[in-house]
């Protein structure tokens, strides 16, 4: 018998996602600069949505596992995966299930506890073991069709917020965040 959404989030101790369409809309924009003798600087640039960082340091501080397992490898995501704090980041993964099995072994967590949020093909190995599978909205038919939650959002426009929301809502955990800040 499958078990509903509202169940698995019961259940969720970590978040593992994607980057690239999932934490940003999966642009790469590169800025290049002129130096002198011919050679040149390339500079990447993304966006990060904020409401995505806030759920990630609050659900970090109740004691969630939170991290990021990416295809790509970027001075620009390694930065913000480390301002944020994650728990745990891989770059450049070209084998996305080894590392999810290496995150169950170090926090000792079992399939049913990990949510994680992918877009595209390489992230389906995870997207179809793990506890809670989530797309967002903009992600293929193909994606979308394998998993237990499509979000509203698109990438890169709040998504791990989306999702965020729901298991602290689920585990009764909202109103202790919300409390926190309106008697700050």
């Amino acid at each position: 018998m499958k078990q509903s959404i509202s169940e698995k989030l019961k259940k969720i101790k970590a978040i593992a996602f994607d980057i690239d369409g999932v934490l940003t809309d999966g642009k790469v924009i590169y800025l290049q600069e002129a130096q002198p003798e011919s050679t040149s600087t390339t500079k990447e640039i993304k966006n990060f949505n904020v409401k995505d960082g806030f759920i990630i340091v609050q659900m970090k501080k109740m004691g969630f596992i939170v991290g990021a397992i990416t295809g790509r490898n970027s001075a620009v995501v390694r930065h913000r995966s480390k301002e944020l704090n994650l728990s745990f980041h891989y770059h450049g993964s070209k084998r996305k299930t080894t590392h999810y099995e290496e995150i169950k072994k170090q926090f000792n967590l079992k399939d049913e506890e990990i949510a994680y949020l992918g877009d595209d093909i390489p992230d389906l190995g995870i997207l179809t073991k793990c506890g809670l599978s989530c797309s967002p909205a903009d992600a293929p038919a193909y994606v979308r069709h394998r998993v237990d939650y499509v979000t509203q959002a698109v990438g890169g426009e709040g998504v791990l917020r989306e999702i965020g929301d729901m298991i602290l809502i689920a585990q009764g955990k909202m109103d202790q965040l919300i409390e926190q800040y309106i008697h700050e």
